[in-house]
């Protein structure tokens, strides 16, 4: 494993889904992912298609829409894409970028390994997966 500057690790610390993760689990999350730059109006995922990718919000903001409607609002330490990783289904949701976007993507391997190895993430994980899925059924009604 590479060495992480204290200054990565103290910005995965403030970030609310690894808020509770020991300096361990933080050195591991900061080797996992790649950083992808995403501009403006560019559609990060498409509803309705497969998902492969976990995705976290480093810098910039997206848009979620539901059947061309926008529901909410990410920012920096918001994350999305969980829902098909876990449930293996299709995207519940389109997300575009709003101005130019950083993200950190975990492919589905990086994050199963996320969840085994950090217990306090993956139970945030599974919160706002269950938030998420009862938002959806509300949406539906």
């Amino acid at each position: 494993m590479r060495r992480i500057p204290k200054e990565v690790l103290d910005a995965l610390s403030t970030v609310p889904l690894f808020s509770a993760c020991s300096k361990v689990e933080l050195r591991m999350i900061a080797n996992m992912g790649t950083e992808v730059a995403v501009p403006d109006g560019k559609a990060i995922t498409e509803q309705g298609k497969p998902g492969r990718e976990f995705c976290l919000i480093v810098e910039g903001a997206a848009r979620c829409l539901v059947d061309g409607e926008q529901v909410a609002t990410f920012g920096p330490g918001d994350f999305f894409g969980e829902m098909s990783l876990l449930d293996r289904g299709p995207r519940r949701a389109t997300i575009i970028s709003d101005g130019p976007t950083l993200l950190l993507v975990l492919d589905s391997t990086e994050f199963a390994r996320l969840l085994d190895s950090s217990p306090s993430t993956a139970k945030k994980l599974l919160l706002a997966f269950a938030a998420r899925q009862r938002a959806n059924a509300n949406l539906q009604h």
